[in-house]
């Protein structure tokens, strides 16, 4: 989810023309290549991948199932597992790029990017808006196979717990008792106009919730009095 996050805000940067929004385009992708060398970060995906297509695969004599959402949902997952399944680092011909590189490590020290220590890159940021943003999108696509694996692993997750209604207790706090069954991700939903967010912890044994209230002055502070959200536990 990390990795989800990452991504989230490098498509949100990536496009724009500005300088300043692809310089922190450029930021976020130099966060992406460190998350992902380490080797279990592909691993964990395709895993979960493989996972996810015996678990559909079991569903496929079930009285009632659409085979043809079945087999698309099962096709999915395995044009992304394919993606991924590739030779090399994750981005390596994005990593060939010397002097991509060489900016990175620029990136790495507060303000090492600026004219006095990166002309060529200030120089770069001059260049016409299209060549920058084509630059830009051909240093991302690399990256892409990491992040359909991981959109498609996640999606699948997500949709697989159904929300329900509940509502927090006296002193405020939430429990689930979850009678030994493993679960892979949490989801809760707060009202828009409630400004809180929920405090998460879980073991094999129980969910716990409670909510804190961020107020106009930056402090947090515990809700005590009943919230009503919708909760899903979610496994594939």
């Amino acid at each position: 989810m990390r990795l989800e996050y990452l991504f989230k805000r490098l498509f949100a940067f990536v496009r724009e023309s500005d300088p300043l929004h692809q310089h922190v385009a450029l930021s976020v992708l130099f966060e992406i290549m460190d998350s992902c060398d380490r080797a279990e970060v592909r691993t964990g995906i395709l895993q979960d991948i493989d996972k996810q297509k015996t678990n559909l695969e079991s569903y496929r004599h079930y009285p009632g199932v659409d085979l043809d959402v079945l087999n698309q949902a099962i096709a999915d997952l395995e044009r992304v597992s394919a993606g991924l399944s590739g030779t090399g680092r994750i981005g390596q011909a994005t990593r060939e790029n010397e002097w991509l590189m060489s900016l990175k490590n620029r990136f790495a020290i507060p303000g090492g990017a600026s004219q006095m220590d990166m002309p060529s890159y200030s120089a770069w940021q001059l260049f016409p808006e299209e060549e920058r943003k084509s630059a830009l999108l051909s240093w991302v696509r690399p990256f892409m196979p990491l992040y359909d694996g991981l959109a498609q692993v996640l999606k699948m997750l997500r949709e697989s717990g159904s929300p329900v209604e509940a509502t927090t207790q006296e002193g405020g706090v939430y429990q689930e008792m979850l009678g030994g069954k493993i679960y892979q991700m949490i989801r809760v939903w707060v009202p828009d106009h409630i400004r809180t967010y929920p405090e998460i912890s879980a073991n094999k044994y129980i969910v716990w919730i409670r909510f804190h209230k961020f107020t106009a002055q930056q402090k947090t502070e515990l809700l005590t009095s009943p919230v009503a959200f919708k909760i899903a536990l979610c496994n594939v």
